[in-house]
């Protein structure tokens, strides 16, 4: 079993690294409630693009994009003293939008389902256009 590429190695340590900067050591109110969903460092390790979501609205991940752009020189210095790499790619963080897309999913399933059970359908139900069972 290999324990793959060297990027996927150094993706999964800036990753974890960033995710324990933000949450302690970076104390700019303007990042609030980021995740780092995952770090894609290109086969030559000079980039790694940072996909993250924010809890909140619009004007919370605007904020947050903005926050993240300031503490972005920061982060980047730390990471290369704590990796100890050759070169430390440059960091580009950028939304992600399908985490965010599959959230949007969620919600409205869970909207549909209240809705089902206000008017009281059970999956299976003839009435219920669900795919349930009909045999």
């Amino acid at each position: 079993m290999s324990q793959g590429s060297r990027p996927d190695r150094v993706a999964d340590q800036i990753r974890g690294e960033l995710a324990s900067l933000l949450a302690r050591d970076v104390h700019d109110p303007g990042i609030g409630f980021v995740t780092i969903t995952r770090v894609q460092v290109s086969p030559d390790i000079q980039l790694a693009r940072v996909f993250y979501t924010v809890l909140g609205d619009d004007k919370s991940r605007a904020t947050s994009a903005r926050a993240l752009e300031r503490a972005t020189p920061f982060l980047r210095r730390q990471i290369g003293s704590r990796l100890r790499l050759k070169r430390v790619p440059e960091l580009k963080f950028q939304y992600d939008e399908a985490v965010a897309g599959q959230d949007r999913i969620e919600r409205l399933l869970h909207e549909i389902h209240e809705a089902d059970h206000e008017r009281g359908d059970e999956p299976g139900d003839p009435g219920n256009n669900d795919g349930g069972d009909r045999s």
